[in-house]
């Protein structure tokens, strides 16, 4: 369906068009800063344009002149009751009651597709997240840019675009070799010696299955061997045991990746030499020396002939290298060729990184402007720690894991949807609380329970209804509904809006402030009716109010179940 921001967007439309035709506006005017939208004082109206304002200058006139050619166009159409001019030029409407009537009607026939935009009209986006090291399970500190990715990636479909969820596994370099020698260690446990795990290996007990599985699987044939005769071998093996552990650590949480990229593919391909001369040709890779550091040199600081990539061509503070002294490759120099090998299937690409890494976005955003010659966008969102609390107090280390708090154990503790939502109820950006007791609580502070509590009480009216004998099956008169209940509607009506806006600045957490937004005044207009038994859902000598009020629910309900779709979350049909 059209819904009622869109449909007023198309009005609007409709008499630029017009204002054309006459030659009262000349024609080739940019609309694409035409809004559409609730005032900021809902006092002012229901909707508030500003067309006037945007357009005005380039028309050659002023912005209040333009608005009056415009508002008595907009009171002619049957769905305005009024508009007037605002201000120097803003454009305040209010619907007729019957407008918010035929929304709520339009909820209840899109049910699920409500919501649902094409906004990006099948532009393709690759969304990488998550992309943990392979050495460890998934802890807390990737969970949330691991909700945070999944969540963007079903808001962007829900929008319209064509997604595809990517995992870039660090399958090469030095940390899965230690990785390698580690699991060999336990290989040689699992086969009866007794080790010592020397510093910088991986202490975790999660490898000692993987150890006993490559003690079942070649015996004692690499025990006392050289390093040389196991080290690929156990790295693979090992690599893609932890990669199994992963997928089902993310599984708990409903995260399931489309493509799985190797960073060990990606080098065996030769696409970082495609990338690097590429750039070459275009002047962009050069052999040289970097400026020595600001501040006090090292003693032992000397310039070194690299090869580097002309960052600073691209608004980065540095040229960056790609190539090492020894012609070893940076991580950057196969990370450039990596966003290269997505850009080849995407026309926009977008990474969730741990906050940590802000240090390296100007070069990777250089990079793959300079890769793809700004065709294809990039946005990097960086996601902050979660800290972990319970009752307030920081929580301890997890032994199994050898130093961190395992993913796995918190969904086993609380549930996937309230981790999802918990990750969402504050932007990615921010620093994060989670605690045990306060996640799980039953109170209005805690927006997981307040959520899920509106659209449990909402089901709850159907089976009440059921008890008290009153028939369903009658449509719903919804002129029944009154002023207080229509305001209800409107914030319902805004969640297109909410979606489209959300999609565009890649913010999925906008979904959760809404959705908390709409059962407060969902829970607020419930609780009228403990004061006044005339306000309360269900009257039983009353089926038609009930059912126009059950209509109402329904709709909340949907949007409420639409939401948490989009977030990953199940929602309640009731609360224990």
């Amino acid at each position: 369906m059209t819904t009622l921001y869109a449909s007023f967007a198309d009005r609007i439309g409709a008499i630029l068009d017009d204002l054309q035709a006459s030659g009262a506006l000349p024609a080739g005017l940019d609309r694409r800063n035409v809004a559409v939208e609730p005032p900021r004082d809902p006092a002012h109206g229901d909707l508030a344009t500003n067309a006037a304002m945007v357009l005005a200058k380039p028309a050659g006139t002023n912005p209040r002149a333009l608005a009056e050619l415009i508002v008595p166009k907009l009171a002619a159409l049957p769905e305005i009751a009024s508009a007037e001019v605002a201000g120097p030029g803003f454009i305040n409407v209010r619907l007729t009651e019957q407008s918010w009537r035929d929304e709520l009607a339009g909820i209840l026939s899109s049910g699920g597709d409500y919501g649902r935009t094409a906004t990006g009209r099948g532009t393709r986006v690759n969304v990488e997240y998550v992309s943990a090291n392979p050495t460890g399970p998934m802890h807390m500190g990737h969970c949330r840019g691991a909700v945070v990715g999944d969540a963007l990636a079903a808001l962007l479909e829900f929008a319209g675009y064509a997604v595809t969820r990517e995992y870039y596994v660090n399958d090469a370099g030095a940390q899965v070799q230690t990785l390698a020698r580690s699991a060999h260690l336990r290989y040689r446990e699992a086969l009866g010696e007794t080790i010592e795990i020397p510093e910088g290996f991986y202490p975790g007990d999660y490898l000692i299955p993987i150890g006993q599985a490559l003690a079942a699987e070649f015996g004692d044939a690499y025990v006392g061997k050289p390093e040389s005769a196991w080290l690929d071998l156990f790295r693979e093996k090992t690599v893609a045991a932890m990669m199994d552990m992963i997928r089902a650590d993310l599984a708990l949480l409903g995260i399931e990746h489309e493509v799985f990229a190797s960073e060990a593919a990606v080098q065996k391909a030769g696409k970082v030499d495609v990338a690097l001369d590429r750039l070459r040709g275009e002047g962009l890779v050069y052999e040289g020396t970097l400026e020595p550091p600001k501040g006090e040199l090292p003693d032992d600081w000397e310039p070194t002939e690299m090869t580097l990539f002309k960052a600073t061509a691209f608004g980065d503070d540095s040229d960056r290298p790609v190539r090492k002294s020894d012609g070893g490759l940076t991580y950057f120099g196969t990370d450039l060729a990596y966003h290269a090998q997505k850009a080849e299937t995407a026309d926009m690409l977008i990474d969730i990184w741990g906050a940590d890494h802000a240090g390296t976005v100007k070069r990777i955003k250089a990079a793959v402007q300079a890769l793809t010659g700004g065709k294809v966008a990039f946005d990097v969102k960086l996601v902050q720690m979660v800290r972990l609390l319970r009752g307030g107090e920081p929580v301890k280390m997890s032994k199994r894991s050898g130093s961190f708090v395992t993913l796995a154990d918190v969904v086993r503790e609380v549930g996937k949807d309230v981790v999802r939502f918990t990750m969402l109820t504050r932007k990615a950006d921010a620093q994060m609380d989670f605690d045990f007791a306060k996640v799980v609580e039953a109170s209005k502070d805690n927006p997981v329970f307040y959520v899920q509590y509106a659209h449990a009480r909402g089901r709850s009216l159907h089976r009440r209804a059921a008890e008290a004998g009153i028939d369903l099956a009658p449509a719903a008169d919804l002129s029944l509904l009154d002023a207080e209940e229509l305001a209800l509607v409107k914030l319902a009506a805004q969640f297109p809006r909410i979606v489209e806006g959300a999609a565009q600045a890649h913010e999925p957490h906008r979904i959760a402030f809404y959705l908390y937004d709409l059962a407060a005044m969902f829970h607020a207009l419930w609780n009228r009716g403990n004061d006044d038994p005339a306000r309360r859902f269900l009257l039983s000598d009353k089926p038609e109010i009930t059912r126009a009020r059950l209509a109402l629910s329904d709709a909340i309900g949907q949007i409420i179940r639409n939401g948490l779709g989009v977030m990953g979350v199940t929602a309640a049909e009731e609360m224990q």
